[in-house]
């Protein structure tokens, strides 16, 4: 898998961890994730967010793995482009969604991260374009 390995994977292989493995704690520990997601003890401590959490974030894990699938294939194209309308998108949602529920701080942190992830991926910088 990592045969071709070169430091410019990096980012692309941490969002793939940690999106593959983060999408994971909700089983474990919802209320937790909510809160470091961005949610306010409101949300975190509601019951019946936890099921949405886990839901959303089995998802998210598709995409951390599908990151890897491609990787481990050598198609790096791919995986820039995973990461780029991922980060772009999600990370937009994330940060105005977290914005809006009282999280300033978090939503500016989930913002500026997904977007250089998505602009490191939209320039083909995994890839080596």
């Amino acid at each position: 898998m990592f045969e071709h390995f070169q430091l410019r994977h990096i980012p692309a292989l941490f969002a793939a961890t940690t999106t593959t493995f983060g999408g994971l704690w909700p089983l474990f520990d919802p209320r937790g994730s909510l809160h470091e997601f961005g949610f306010t003890s409101r949300i975190a401590d509601s019951p019946a967010a936890a099921p949405v959490m886990i839901i959303g974030c089995a998802r998210t894990s598709i995409l951390g793995i599908l990151m890897f699938y491609y990787y481990s294939r050598g198609q790096l194209e791919v995986v820039d482009t995973i990461l780029g309308v991922f980060g772009a998108y999600a990370g937009l949602i994330d940060s105005y969604v977290v914005w809006k529920e009282g999280n300033l701080r978090k939503a500016i942190f989930r913002f500026v991260s997904s977007g250089l992830l998505s602009a490191w991926a939209f320039s083909g910088q995994t890839a080596g374009r």
